[in-house]
């Protein structure tokens, strides 16, 4: 085998653009949010996170910048992008896709299960 062909291959969709980057505050789970900025602040909409001021503080517990962990942009699939490409293409679902697919078929679930009494 080739060196090429060990390589797991990019997915262009899964490439993020790390100034949409949202940021958790690991002190009380205060999240920013780059298109929304921070009201408290005057920081604007659409101030990444690595352009906040050096003495930038989180607005709920006043947290430093050094005590947020960044945990990716909004609405995108969770988990590690080397496992998205395993499962039935659950894994590239987003959160609220998957809410949606377990929440539909527990609904089904029960309209089926409902449907049982109009058997008599």
């Amino acid at each position: 085998m080739s060196e090429d062909s060990d390589k797991i291959p990019e997915n262009p969709v899964l490439e993020e653009d790390p100034a949409l980057d949202r940021y958790e505050c690991r002190a009380c789970g205060y999240v920013y949010e780059p298109e929304k900025g921070d009201d408290k602040h005057d920081i604007p909409a659409g101030t990444a996170f690595t352009d906040l001021p050096i003495n930038w503080r989180c607005p709920v517990c006043t947290a430093k910048k050094v005590a947020f962990a960044n945990i990716g942009p909004g609405g995108t699939a969770s988990g590690f992008k080397e496992n998205l490409g395993y499962g039935l293409g659950v894994n590239t679902l987003t959160p609220a896709q998957k809410n949606l697919l377990i929440f539909g078929a527990l609904g089904l679930g029960f309209l089926f299960f409902m449907s049982l009494y109009g058997l008599q």
